[in-house]
């Protein structure tokens, strides 16, 4: 990824004091954790996570009493009563802090801090996704009510890898497999705190081990900071609060906090993102008029279960087109009433009609765009209003909820990390939910008040 203008005009990352469980006054720091917000998506999970600990983040993060306005007061009343009873602490200086998780031979570690925001014109945080209205408006309402930052967007920029091994012993890979490499700069200042004792480390059910680090000495916060400055990121994980925290900052004519928002900042040279797809539940769409409607728009062939090997019919799709001499093949795995169908090789003339051609063709060719512009908007005609339509991020969760409620499950195939980065760098957004970048970093780890400065 390139530099974005002179030096000294890409990523300015601040310290901050951060906002942190004590832990004597809760369960474990894992029970009080949670998956970002939009991860959160059945009912079931929040009442597992809202039971787990009576001071679990969720209560922050998505409260659920009553209507919106309702809601969002009942967070921010949450907020400072947990910071009046000592359960939610402010560090005692502004500091960066280094964020590592593992699993089963996974790495990543990151910066965590308070970015200066700057509009996509600017080039320096690249947005690939669309956003939702209704979203950033529930997200801003909230966030204006707590006047904090609960939970850290997910970023990637390109440290430019140095060839020097380093040295880590315990034999964990980076999320693309490859064993990071040693840099300067802000993966100087990460590989020196790693090797200190953590300021906390927990382990979250899910098996993923994650450990905090404070920087907080002036010298190594400028190295970090000066070597951020040379960089641009992609929004890998947060459009919707990258979006809130642009509209919060505009709402106010005076420089401050509210011009800075909380991110988690990962080097993707030396820790590759992984990128899976998100799923859609249309929960008004029965399979059979799913299938009716589809006509001849598509091929369509019923595949056997279990849903892994639907999946895996899925993903064969696009090696099936290669070996056919086409380019590209758009696939759906279609499940709903207890069956699979697989989607694919849609009708060249009705795609040429239904897909904006003003677009690269990287773009035109996405399934997130054939599935809107194609399926939603002209076969099922679709409103993507939350009560036609959700977006989930596991495929298994996806298929329970047809089963249970009813609907038809849209199983997606993801995109490469590649097109993501080549469209973002032209400012071409994708449609909104098209990639789910992870690992995604626990929420409650840390927080940012604002009103802390």
């Amino acid at each position: 990824m390139s530099t974005p203008g002179p030096v000294g005009q890409g990523l300015q990352l601040a310290p901050f004091r951060g906002l942190r469980y004590a832990s004597e006054r809760v369960s474990s720091l894992a029970a009080v954790t949670s998956p970002p917000y939009d991860v959160v998506v059945r009912p079931d999970g929040l009442r597992h996570l809202e039971t787990a600990d009576p001071y679990n983040i969720v209560r922050l993060i998505l409260p659920q009493t009553g209507e919106p306005t309702a809601r969002h007061q009942q967070a921010a009343q949450t907020l400072r009563r947990w910071q009046a009873e000592g359960v939610l602490t402010p560090d005692p200086e502004p500091a960066l802090y280094v964020y590592e998780q593992r699993d089963q031979g996974l790495l990543q570690r990151g910066l965590i801090g308070a970015l200066r925001l700057s509009p996509p014109r600017e080039g320096v945080v690249l947005p690939h996704e669309n956003v939702m209205p209704h979203v950033v408006e529930d997200r801003a309402a909230l966030m204006r009510a707590t006047a904090a930052n609960l939970e850290p967007l997910l970023l990637s920029y390109d440290g430019h890898e140095a060839d020097t091994p380093n040295g880590d012993a315990g034999g964990a890979r980076s999320a693309g497999g490859h064993a990071p490499e040693a840099a300067p700069g802000a993966s100087a200042v990460i590989d020196r705190a790693v090797r200190r004792p953590p300021l906390l480390a927990t382990t979250t059910e899910d098996g993923v081990a994650h450990r905090l680090w404070r920087i907080a000495d002036p010298v190594e916060i400028a190295e970090a900071t000066s070597d951020l400055r040379q960089r641009q990121a992609l929004i890998a994980d947060g459009h919707h609060r990258w979006a809130t925290y642009l509209r919060l900052r505009d709402e106010r004519r005076d420089p401050g906090p509210w011009d800075f928002g909380l991110v988690l900042l990962v080097d993707s040279a030396r820790y590759p993102l992984r990128v899976r797809a998100i799923h859609r539940l249309l929960r008004r769409l029965s399979p059979a008029d799913a299938l009716a409607a589809v006509g001849d728009a598509f091929r369509v062939r019923s595949v056997d279960g279990p849903l892994a090997a639907a999946l895996d019919a899925l993903a064969t799709t696009q090696d099936e087109a290669a070996r056919a001499g086409a380019p590209r093949n758009n696939a759906f795995l279609l499940a709903g009433g207890g069956r699979f169908h697989l989607l694919d090789r849609p009708d060249p003339a009705l795609l040429d009609a239904a897909v904006p051609r003003d677009r690269p063709e990287a773009w035109r060719t996405l399934d997130a765009t054939v599935l809107h512009a194609l399926l939603l908007d002209r076969v099922w005609r679709i409103s993507e209003a939350p009560e036609h339509i959700g977006y989930i991020h596991d495929a298994a969760a996806a298929v329970e909820q047809t089963e249970r409620h009813g609907g038809t499950a849209v199983l997606m195939r993801p995109v490469e990390e590649g097109v993501v980065r080549d469209l973002a760098r032209q400012g071409v957004a994708m449609p909104h939910k098209s990639t789910s970048f992870g690992p995604k970093p626990a929420t409650g780890l840390v927080l940012r008040s604002l009103e802390l400065g």
